[in-house]
């Protein structure tokens, strides 16, 4: 401000300085944070890649695959070209038949040992390396974590089961001639039906591991030793076999999971004994539901400190 000639003030008008002028902050629309199904879906995507990338998770694997081959190279190599009534005399007569030996020979020990070393390494072994903690950051929370990792394992067990099946299955056409199949109950039916029924067979005993997977996954929340987990899950299982194995104590055999998964041979039946096999899903079931509620009850009150 100035005085005129005649003593007024007169204001002097001045451009707004560079720093004083107004700016204009262009804002970008805030991406909206990932909903909880697809932060869980990206998890699972993790876990799963993480399970079927781990070199030892693939040894056993091929192992898995390895076995089905062994057996129908063993039964080619001795084979005199009769075909008994079990289903490993079978083979030599049809190569389908292997894919259900395969599972004869299997689910006893080989396939419930790779399960568990996969579910008892699950939480006992986040928590061994130290990266328990940093999971545990993530906005899914302690249950959700959970059920993330036992679909982990369901998912690994379907695996596990249907490349014992191809397996056996190419195994089967490459050693053995193949057309319709004689059932254990005598019936024949057309080897399209019987691949229906390997289908059958896998599901079945991918539910039967999976149980064993909840069993492992309850280990793993009370421990931070992986192979302890692992150990522990193997010895259920062997006790439990020879449990049923002992005519004294036949009272609790339907109570034990082993004593459930060999009624996938109600696939090899006509019709389909599908009340054995359903009582066996039926167990199968409760298994998850006790050891599941188990492994929930202690993950989500249990102190990480590691």
């Amino acid at each position: 401000m100035s005085m005129g000639e005649n003593g007024t003030a007169v204001s002097e008008a001045r451009p707004l300085a560079r720093e004083e002028a107004p700016v204009r902050e262009e804002r970008r629309p805030a991406r909206p944070a990932p909903g909880p199904v697809r932060h869980l879906t990206r998890l699972l995507a993790s876990e799963i890649g993480l399970t079927f990338r781990r070199p030892r998770n693939l040894a056993m694997l091929g192992v898995l695959a390895v076995v089905p081959v062994v057996v129908g190279i063993a039964v080619r190599v001795a084979s005199d070209g009769d075909a008994g009534g079990s289903i490993i005399g079978q083979i030599a007569g049809n190569g389908l038949m292997l894919t259900f030996a395969a599972f004869v020979v299997m689910m006893p020990i080989v396939l419930p040992l790779t399960v568990s070393v996969v579910a008892g390494d699950a939480i006992a072994g986040e928590a061994a390396q130290g990266t328990l903690r940093y999971l545990l950051v993530a906005p899914a929370g302690r249950t959700r974590l959970l059920l993330v990792k036992y679909a982990n394992v369901v998912v690994f067990c379907l695996a596990a089961c249907a490349l014992v099946a191809v397996s056996a299955l190419v195994t089967g056409l490459v050693l053995f001639p193949v057309g319709p199949v004689t059932l254990l109950s005598g019936t024949t039916i057309p080897a399209a039906g019987a691949l229906l029924r390997v289908g059958v067979v896998v599901l079945y005993a991918a539910a039967g591991m999976a149980a064993l997977g909840a069993v492992a996954l309850a280990v793993s929340t009370l421990t931070e030793a992986p192979i302890g987990a692992v150990a522990t899950s193997v010895v259920l299982v062997v006790v439990s076999q020879v449990l049923s194995a002992i005519p004294q104590v036949a009272a609790v055999r339907p109570v034990l999971l082993t004593s459930w998964w060999g009624a996938f041979d109600g696939a090899l039946r006509a019709p389909v004994a599908f009340d054995e096999m359903g009582r066996g899903l039926f167990a199968f079931a409760a298994y998850v539901l006790v050891f599941g509620s188990l492994a929930w009850s202690r993950f989500t009150s249990k102190d990480i400190t590691a």
